[in-house]
């Protein structure tokens, strides 16, 4: 849902960052479900997310921290999930920071 959502919004980028937030008003009111690819995006990471910390949680209570090399691999993965977050949303300047921080915030 990610990619295809991801995709479909990049279609709509514009690289001037004087137009940011600008064009993600028209892909929300001009373009056929924009509204709707948007909340899918942007929800779709949180619930991800959501999933994620269920699962952690889920191995903190059955004590699954104690096969060390399994956990390990989780807490790597973990992180490249978090770094991927960082990379793709806040890292880049330009209009992308606009867009992405409207994409998290909404």
């Amino acid at each position: 849902t990610q990619i295809i959502t991801g995709l479909l919004l990049a279609a709509h980028y514009t690289a001037d960052s004087a137009l940011a937030f600008t064009s993600v008003s028209h892909t929300c009111r001009n373009v056929q479900y924009g509204w709707l690819l948007r909340n899918l995006h942007a929800n779709g990471a949180s619930f991800f997310f959501i999933c994620v910390y269920l699962h952690i949680g889920r191995g903190l209570y059955y004590g699954s921290y104690l096969y060390k090399e399994t956990w390990n691999t989780g807490v790597i993965l973990l992180l490249t999930l978090m770094a991927t977050g960082f990379v793709g949303y806040v890292l880049p300047w330009g209009q992308m920071s606009f867009w992405g921080a409207t994409v998290i915030t909404n």
